[in-house]
């Protein structure tokens, strides 16, 4: 599904990322861990043609992202606040997000109803601007954006940042429904160890850029991870 080779980026004279070479493949649910500056958000904005590397390519289905925009409509991302359009309401923001793939007002109708549970009561007619609510709903609002479409690809960085532990619950709950059920490719991004755990198969472990452990989830790859980073 995505596929990577000989990628890196640099800023001044450091080499923030380079990986030689990465497969994630189709209906994957890829976790991605490491500590801060580990290249984690350079990766998935590389991915999102959001900046352009130094050298090497990414490829989506085989289109290179940075010579296509093709793949965009099958792929959903939230990776911070800047992703929203805050002047608008949520109502207002699904909306224009719903314009941009299409979906019909049955569409949206049916998405209010499938996210009910996440928002909790917190997102919708509550005639306020998305840059007037707190963080975690903001992070509500764009990862039920990034979902509303129904993508074939979804990429997350650090998505229950500032959610509620009810939220996080109900956020992995929704994810492990869809990798099962509707197959999507999944990627995201934690520093919550056991979070990438419960929701990801497979694991990889980022550090100063390289990839430093890929690793397919056993009963072990919790405590594997955090003897890694204890020491």
């Amino acid at each position: 599904m995505i596929t990577v080779n000989n990628l890196s980026k640099i800023y001044g004279d450091t080499t923030v990322l380079s990986i030689p070479e990465l497969k994630i493949n189709a209906n994957e649910s890829f976790g991605l861990v490491g500590n801060n500056g580990a290249g984690k958000t350079t990766f998935f904005r590389l991915i999102l043609d959001l900046i352009r590397a130094n050298s090497g390519s990414i490829k989506s289905k085989g289109m290179d992202v940075k010579g296509s925009t093709d793949w965009k409509f099958y792929t959903g991302s939230y990776l911070d606040a800047r992703f929203l359009i805050d002047f608008l309401t949520p109502e207002e923001y699904f909306e224009f997000i719903s314009q941009v793939h299409r979906m019909s007002k049955g569409d949206l109708d049916l998405f209010y109803q499938e996210f009910d549970d996440f928002f909790a009561g917190e997102i919708l007619g509550k005639k306020k601007y998305i840059r007037d609510f707190s963080h975690g709903n903001k992070q509500k609002i764009g990862v039920a954006a990034a979902l509303m479409a129904k993508p074939e690809i979804v990429i997350l960085d650090e998505p229950f940042n500032g959610l509620d532990p009810s939220t996080q619950l109900r956020l992995i709950r929704m994810l492990n429904e869809l990798k099962t059920q509707k197959g999507i490719t999944l990627l995201i991004s934690s520093h919550d160890l056991n979070h990438v755990n419960e929701v990801c198969d497979r694991i990889v472990i980022l550090e100063h850029g390289e990839i430093k452990f890929d690793m397919q989830k056993n009963e072990s790859t919790l405590k594997e991870m955090e003897s890694y980073f204890a020491r």
